[in-house]
């Protein structure tokens, strides 16, 4: 997966969002304003904070050496997912689709309302 595959990816997930809001070169991606993807946009290889469930990222560390604990993240919460190596796209995308799930499951009654109104 490459910069350009991530943000159409994430862009297709029902109410995201891209964002700057750390410096010029950290994008993240958001769901109705939560973070569910961050990544630096010079970083090569492509590497993604995603957020995973607890007992699932442990698991994910062990068996991928291209998955490591969130880089400036919840070390229980966040991996930090390289591109290149044994990591699929299609594992890429699901670990996507995880993170994504998780924070729009996490979003309070009045938004997750507002998300499912949107087209």
């Amino acid at each position: 997966m490459n910069l350009q595959e991530l943000q159409q990816y994430c862009m297709s997930k029902k109410g995201a969002e891209e964002d700057f809001p750390f410096d010029n070169k950290t994008l993240v991606y958001k769901v109705m304003g939560k973070m569910f993807a961050l990544t630096g946009i010079e970083d090569i290889p492509l590497s993604v904070n995603l957020k995973c469930e607890k007992e699932r990222a442990a698991e994910l560390r062990e068996l991928f050496h291209q998955i490591i604990p969130g880089w400036h993240m919840n070390k229980k919460h966040w991996n930090t997912v390289e591109s290149e190596g044994d990591v699929s796209d299609t594992l890429f995308k699901e670990l996507i689709d995880h993170s994504y799930d998780l924070v729009a499951a996490g979003l309070t009654k009045k938004l997750k309302l507002e998300l499912e109104n949107l087209e």
